[in-house]
């Protein structure tokens, strides 16, 4: 799309190097990339690649398995999970990634901010703010902490909105976050799914699909709509996944074909979704 740059995550679930994927991005005709975070791995050569190819890379991905424990009363855990952080914040200063996105919580039972995870959250903040990089604060399970997140931060430049489409629909029950967040969105994951399957309403992991957009249930006409009500005008960053939740088979078509056809793909609905913007 000549107006707009789009973005692709490398993903394991895609069976071959993330370099071979930033192969195929490029080739299929994506702009930019994203790394996951993990450590001990070295991103650097993906990084070069990127460069060798004139790709951005938009951002790294951080680590959430911890997220719970930043909010947490054990103090070893909480430092633990803020060490991570900062490690994954090191390594966007090292490679130039202007965005680090970060997951506000993990979780279902728990729906209470608590005072310690705001500063430990804050000690974050600050490193990001000496550093230049940006802290995109994704919307998932438990948003009262990301609404604590966004508003103990909301005067920090270095502090903004990821927008996860899919979550919002599992994850969120629908709520229209551009609309409370909107001002703040800095970055994307765009991708679809079939809502929540539960009759009761009850949110499960196993909802998260991250189909490829037009396969599930998403407003497609509303999500550009809503983007364009909120003036964004940045890298448009598709996260999609090859491989189905436990005991569910909507991405199985997915993996049964070839990765070349399947980024091909991935390409062909970043652009139907970018067309219907009003740029």
């Amino acid at each position: 799309m000549w107006n707009q740059t789009l973005c692709l995550s490398v993903n394991p679930q895609f069976g071959i190097s993330g370099e071979e994927q930033i192969r195929l991005f490029h080739a299929a005709g994506f702009d930019a990339y994203f790394l996951p975070w993990d450590e001990g791995v070295d991103l650097s050569s993906c990084v070069e690649l990127g460069k060798e190819l004139g790709m951005i890379l938009q951002s790294i991905h951080a680590p959430f398995t911890k997220a719970a424990d930043m909010w947490g009363d054990d103090e070893k855990k909480g430092q633990i999970a803020l060490d991570e952080l900062l490690a994954c914040l090191a390594d966007c200063v090292r490679f130039g990634a202007p965005i680090m996105v970060v997951h506000a919580f993990i979780g279902f039972e728990d729906h209470t901010p608590t005072a310690i995870g705001i500063e430990r959250f804050g000690k974050l903040v600050k490193a990001a703010e000496a550093s230049g990089v940006k802290l995109a604060f994704e919307n998932t399970e438990g948003e009262e902490y990301l609404a604590a997140l966004l508003e103990a931060f909301k005067d920090s430049p270095n502090v903004g909105f990821c927008w996860d489409t899919g979550h919002e629909m599992c994850y969120n029950h629908s709520q229209d976050l551009l609309a409370l967040y909107g001002d703040r969105l800095i970055a994307t994951h765009i991708n679809d799914n079939l809502g929540i399957r539960d009759p009761q309403g009850k949110i499960t992991f196993i909802d998260d699909l991250h189909l490829l957009p037009f396969d599930g249930i998403a407003d497609w006409d509303g999500i550009a709509a809503r983007l364009d009500r909120c003036g964004y005008k940045g890298i448009m960053t598709f996260e999609l996944n090859t491989l189905s939740k436990p005991g569910r088979y909507e991405n199985h078509k997915y993996a049964q074909m070839p990765i070349q056809q399947y980024i091909a793909e991935c390409y062909v609905r970043a652009c139907r979704v970018a067309a219907k913007r009003k740029l």
